[in-house]
């Protein structure tokens, strides 16, 4: 047996198989059931060609298909690609043929886009459909719930390995997506927390399932994210390693009224948001008149992807005050970097995470600040990481370093070493903005603006300026029937942040868009921007 997401989850199936281990919507699988869907389909796939080392797209919605499709392309050491379904038909394109996909799952409603893209990628030689109630036309296609049905639900596959690949395309918020390649074993420790979050890692592969049979009452998790981002994927393995029941929201969009009753109807120990985006209408939900939910059986929230503002992470504290709200801190590229509990005081401002000791910050020397400099340099990591990005070698050197002989992450964080060594993000350097010369980090602008009971959701960005180079802009969304002027917006902001940071310029929008991950869409933004 190996650190291999399969035998892990193998090893479950046998240690405790009458245990529930996904509930989405009507359908309640134990871990039993579930091997048996995942065996299936991996029967189904292996009868068409699917092979060891070839890639399987999924282009879906959230749904105890997508978690059963990435354990049956695991367990024939397949490889599955998550697909973003809000690409359109050039961005499809470009990812079903930059990752070499040889079979594709989707939801029928999709169909229009498959048959638009499929006939110019020459490796794509199966289609699979999942029937969601669609009139869309699906062709040729073959129908999962037909195949499953024709195909055994036995186990009998062959050695795997820790070093079998496990693929996750980025978001890709300034440019195309890439797929960052981790080998199972390093994604096991470096993203799933080693089997054991918040503790010491396993050991030995056969410790899971007997941790799990001594947990007679698991965390329960709900990751509501879509699985097309890392960390939900993530989120779910964790708590499904944990031994314990995944609670999902199916289909396309986040709910937070559902969300609130799955939680008291599942008992949800865990939920995963993402930011503002998710952690706001999630707030008003718990807030709305005329309704209580049981959340008494939450420990913990938890924000990945995006940070919770503080006036959010306040409201969240105000409204559970039995579970800790935390902000999560990682990437595709570093797996779990680290976590930012909360404080007392609401300063707005970045949060600082703490970090082990594979993560530091890296001056312009390529070596480690001094704690306490206030200098802002790189933020990297070592240890277990990722391969490399799919299919290019140029990014791949630029991000994965090798300084004296140790190999570095570097993805693009900004960040900063406190005199305690915890370290504050600041965020992305691409998306720094440079006016007159001072840098503004767009997210530490954000937390400001959200702390305006006015406003929803923001996102800042540089526009062109002829005096300052670049102009700071906010695109903001606010609650319904509110209006905001950039008077206003100036007089909240520079309560908060240096006079520099503050918007100069205002953009209101219906919406802010992000990415379903809701992750910030910043060329959206900048598009917005321009407009004002």
């Amino acid at each position: 047996m190996h650190f291999n997401i399969a035998d892990l989850f193998e090893s479950l199936v046998d240690a405790i198989p009458d245990r529930l281990a996904i509930v989405s919507g009507k359908h309640r699988l134990t871990f039993a059931e579930l091997e048996a869907r995942a065996n299936r389909l991996a029967h189904s796939l292996s009868a068409r060609g699917v092979k060891a080392g070839d890639h399987v797209g999924l282009y879906l919605y959230n749904g105890h298909e997508f978690v059963e499709a990435m354990l049956a392309i695991f367990k024939i050491r397949a490889v599955p690609i998550n697909i973003n379904y809000r690409y359109v038909a050039d961005e499809l394109s470009f990812l079903f043929t930059n990752a070499d996909i040889v079979a594709l799952l989707y939801q029928r409603e999709f169909s229009g886009q498959v048959a638009a893209v499929a006939p110019g990628v020459p490796t794509l030689k199966t289609c699979i459909y999942l029937e969601d109630g669609s009139a869309a036309d699906a062709g040729t296609a073959l129908e999962y719930e037909s195949l499953l049905a024709k195909a055994p639900p036995v186990r009998d596959f062959g050695e795997r390995s820790g070093d079998d690949l496990y693929i996750i395309y980025t978001g890709g918020t300034t440019g195309m997506p890439r797929g960052v390649m981790w080998r199972q074993e390093d994604v096991f420790f470096a993203g799933l927390q080693g089997g054991n979050p918040g503790g010491p890692h396993l050991e030995k592969p056969e410790e899971l399932a007997q941790n799990a049979i001594e947990r007679t009452e698991p965390m329960i998790f709900m990751p509501t994210p879509p699985f097309i981002h890392g960390a939900a994927q993530w989120t779910a393995l964790i708590g499904m390693f944990g031994g314990g029941k995944i609670v999902l929201q199916p289909g396309r969009s986040f709910d937070a009224k559902i969300i609130c009753e799955l939680i008291g109807k599942e008992s949800v120990t865990t939920i995963t948001l993402v930011g503002d985006a998710m952690a706001r209408p999630f707030v008003d939900a718990l807030r709305a008149g005329g309704t209580t939910y049981d959340t008494s059986s939450l420990m913990v929230v938890v924000s990945a992807g995006a940070v919770l503002s503080d006036s959010v992470k306040q409201e969240l504290i105000d409204l559970l005050p039995n579970a800790m709200i935390l902000n999560s801190f990682g990437a595709t590229e570093t797996g779990h970097q680290g976590t930012a509990f909360p404080t007392e005081g609401g300063k707005a401002g970045q949060p600082t995470f703490f970090m082990d000791e594979s993560n530091t910050v890296l001056g312009e020397d390529d070596k480690s600040i001094t704690p306490g400099s206030g200098v802002v340099g790189r933020l990297a990591r070592r240890g277990r990481l990722p391969i490399g990005y799919y299919k290019d070698p140029v990014k791949t050197a630029a991000t994965f370093l090798v300084i004296d002989g140790q190999r570095w992450v570097v993805p693009g964080d900004l960040a900063t070493i406190g005199e305690d060594g915890a370290i504050t993000v600041f965020g992305r350097g691409a998306m720094c903005i440079n006016t007159g010369g001072e840098k503004v980090f767009p997210e530490e602008v954000e937390v400001a603006l959200k702390a305006h009971p006015a406003i929803v959701d923001a996102l800042v960005v540089g526009v062109p300026d002829e005096r300052w180079g670049q102009r700071v802009t906010a695109v903001v969304q606010t609650r319904p029937g509110v209006a905001i002027t950039l008077a206003e917006v100036d007089a909240h902001c520079r309560a908060r942040v240096a006079g520099y940071k503050v918007p100069r310029g205002l953009k209101l929008v219906d919406a802010v868009q992000r990415q379903p991950s809701g992750k910030p869409d910043y060329r959206w933004a900048r598009e917005q921007a321009l407009l004002t």
